[in-house]
């Protein structure tokens, strides 16, 4: 399902209250780069570096979707309604389907593994299926701006 512009906006407007799931400084060690179909090849989330064993935390409120393995990756994922899903992975947790999470709350530990050199958190988010940069939600995606010929 195409997300509709104006609805992804206010969507990410609304979400832009988000707070980083691991602690500063927040080095992207790889971008989002989006697909240019639904199965073409892109990166559907940001990698922050961090150190192995960094706290994950909620960067809002919502409920655990899924808890457990993926291909070879643990990963988590959250429900924050509305349709947007965000995902963590590779992440040690005791939290399962169902349980509810609060903005800033613990939600694991960052397993080493995803960044050749070194540990670091691939982060996704899905609007109603859809990938979209987690930068949106976090205040650090500028919008673009077009300029006249």
């Amino acid at each position: 399902m195409r997300v509709p512009v104006r609805r992804l906006a206010a969507l990410a407007a609304a979400a832009a209250l988000w707070a980083w799931p691991l602690a500063a400084p927040h080095p992207i060690a790889r971008p989002y780069l989006a697909p240019a179909t639904p199965y073409a090849s892109g990166h559907r989330g940001i990698d922050i570096r961090s150190g192995a064993g960094a706290e994950v935390r909620a960067p809002a409120d919502g409920v655990v979707h899924f808890a457990g393995v993926v291909v070879d990756r643990p990963v988590l994922s959250i429900d924050h309604g509305g349709g947007v899903l965000s995902s963590y992975e590779p992440i040690e947790t005791a939290l399962q389907k169902g349980d509810p999470v609060r903005r800033g709350e613990v939600v694991g530990t960052l397993l080493a593994g995803h960044c050749s050199s070194g540990a670091c958190l691939h982060f996704g988010v899905r609007i109603h299926g859809e990938y979209v940069s987690p930068l949106l939600f976090l205040g650090g995606q500028p919008r673009a701006v077009l300029l006249p010929p």
